[in-house]
């Protein structure tokens, strides 16, 4: 069974030639969902509540999710092509308390997730609620760097990155906590790479920023063992710091480049 990727061992020559050669061609039930493409996303559907879509409350929302969804998607379809290569787009399913995957069962307790099994980015609406009252990341921005982060995940199945992730932690199990940290700190900065171009494409809001950058210290393992009034156990966590969050989607950012997201070899 595949594993869901939220979400020691240094492979560069492997996350540098994959993503080179893919992305620049250079230098992680029975929930309400629908499996299609984004750009094609009905609200009344999604919702799953049988209403029409001018009277769902989470019209918005849904709208909201579709619109940043399809524009990073048609930023990664227009890297691949640059190389000569084709970007297969994930398919989104909204879910109500628990959902069925290929990756197995879920609740909404985990939050948004990719599965690499059925290459499906897999989100409960509530949890965008949970980021800004809990959490204390509010805006628009905040959900748009979730949702980048997950689709990070996706351009890792389909350069290979996760495969050779998975495959060594099989090989060292010792290691596989640490390997998830720079998987997960990977996507961050693929995710800041897509900001970057809303940047470049000026649609990024003055605060716009910061939203993201508070998201991403926000879900920091080290933060939320002391929001449950935990001890800070590195060895423990799957993540990554808050600080480690934030500098990799900064990075990204910053940079632009995926080339630039080569978190095992750092």
């Amino acid at each position: 069974m595949p594993l869901a990727i939220g979400g020691g061992l240094s492979i560069p020559a492997i996350i540098l030639a994959a993503i080179a050669y893919f992305v620049l061609g250079q230098s992680g039930g029975s929930g309400f969902g629908i499996n299609m493409p984004l750009d094609q996303l009905p609200g009344a559907q999604v919702s799953g509540k049988g209403i029409p879509a001018e009277q769902d409350p989470d019209r918005d929302q849904v709208e909201f999710v579709s619109f940043v969804l399809d524009d990073i998607q048609q930023f990664w379809t227009e890297q691949f092509a640059s190389t000569g290569s084709q970007y297969q787009r994930a398919k989104l399913v909204l879910f109500d308390g628990q959902v069925s995957t290929a990756c197995g069962g879920a609740t909404s307790d985990v939050g948004p997730f990719y599965c690499p099994g059925d290459q499906q980015v897999y989100i409960d609406l509530g949890f965008f609620r949970e980021l800004s009252q809990r959490f204390g990341a509010p805006g628009d921005f905040a959900q748009a760097y979730v949702i980048a982060h997950e689709v990070g995940h996706h351009v890792q199945k389909l350069t290979g990155i996760s495969a050779d992730v998975a495959n060594a932690q099989r090989k060292k199990p010792n290691d596989a906590n640490e390997l998830s940290v720079r998987l997960e700190l990977q996507a961050d900065c693929l995710a800041g790479v897509w900001a970057h171009s809303t940047y470049q494409r000026d649609i990024l809001e003055s605060g716009d920023l910061e939203e993201g950058l508070a998201a991403a210290a926000a879900v920091g393992d080290d933060r939320l063992q002391k929001q449950a009034g935990q001890r800070v156990n590195p060895e423990t966590w799957t993540h990554g710091s808050s600080q480690d969050r934030v500098n990799w989607f900064k990075k990204g950012f910053e940079t632009g480049k995926a080339s630039a997201c080569d978190t095992f070899g750092s």
